[in-house]
């Protein structure tokens, strides 16, 4: 009977240990506190940044990737003179595995045909962003869930992960 209510209150001992833990413990601490963001300027081949406070929703590698794919396909500030995605494409999804990001985008993007020029500045404003993040060297687009050769224009090749070197 003895050993039983020793069991018993070592039990309710580390009980007690781990729900303090969890109660009084920091939270765990902010991957980053800003994100750079990129876009192609419309001579198509400089990159800029601008920096933008991550969404205090962010807690974990997936949400603050899909903070920064939302912050690159919204664009810079509309004063700004960027290549822009077309106005209403959205993020539906962003998974990270390993080194890769999977970025599944809807929209007007599905339709757009705006030529080579266009989407090699969206995409690579794309990937440079997403590639500035810890852990991350691949974006893998998909289009409305799907996995395509290309966009509707038929410029860049999007059935392989683009890295920073596909420029």
């Amino acid at each position: 009977m003895r050993l039983l209510r020793a069991l018993v209150a070592v039990a309710l001992l580390a009980a007690a240990a781990y729900a303090g833990y969890r109660l009084f413990s920091p939270p765990p601490p902010r991957l980053t506190a800003t994100i750079a963001v990129y876009y192609c300027k419309l001579d198509g081949e400089t990159l800029a940044k601008w920096v933008v406070s991550v969404n205090p929703n962010a807690t974990d590698a997936k949400s603050e990737a899909f903070y920064a794919t939302a912050q690159a396909i919204a664009g810079p500030p509309a004063e700004t003179s960027a290549i822009r995605f077309p106005a209403g494409t959205v993020v539906r999804s962003v998974q990270v595995a390993g080194t890769s990001a999977t970025v599944d985008l809807g929209g007007p993007i599905s339709a757009a045909q705006s030529g080579s020029f266009a989407e090699s500045g969206e995409f690579k404003a794309l990937v440079w962003t997403l590639t500035s993040l810890p852990g991350i060297d691949a974006v893998q687009v998909k289009i409305d869930g799907a996995r395509v050769p290309t966009l509707p224009g038929g410029h860049l090749e999007l059935d392989e992960p683009l890295t920073r070197q596909s420029w």
